[in-house]
């Protein structure tokens, strides 16, 4: 009996050393497929990302360039509600792409007529339109 149980001594002992020595050789890390999977989620997020900084970017710019057009109709409208007159032109700087074209015209309403405001810059137009008195 001494012979297995110095058997049954030995075995943890041994069981011990090989957990030992199988958790020492283990390192620490990344495998590639690990790295190669977060890369492409970091890399789909980003491209995302950059999609949606340059879709509001470009509503931004589109909306500046509005706020300009609708600027510069309301100056030049102001200016012929004094003095009806048709033309067409373009604005100075700082507003140099920008051209406009006034319209007069006698509307349904007897001794009033429409006098109207296209702005654009090639891409956008803003037109304004207003009902004035005739000039006596």
């Amino acid at each position: 009996m001494e012979t297995s149980f110095k058997r049954n001594e030995d075995r943890p002992i041994l069981l011990l050393r090989a957990r030992h020595s199988s958790l020492s050789t283990v390192k620490g890390g990344f495998t590639l497929l690990e790295v190669m999977i977060s890369l492409a989620i970091i890399g789909g997020l980003l491209v995302t990302l950059i999609y949606s900084l340059n879709y509001h970017l470009g509503i931004a710019v589109r909306h500046r360039t509005l706020t300009v057009c609708t600027a510069l109709a309301r100056e030049k409208m102001y200016f012929m509600e004094n003095t009806p007159s048709a033309g067409k032109g373009q604005f100075s700087e700082p507003y140099a792409g920008f051209s406009y074209e006034t319209n007069v015209k006698d509307s349904a309403f007897p001794g009033i007529s429409e006098i109207s405001v296209t702005v654009t810059d090639g891409k956008e137009r803003i037109e304004l339109a207003e009902l004035v008195r005739k000039a006596r």
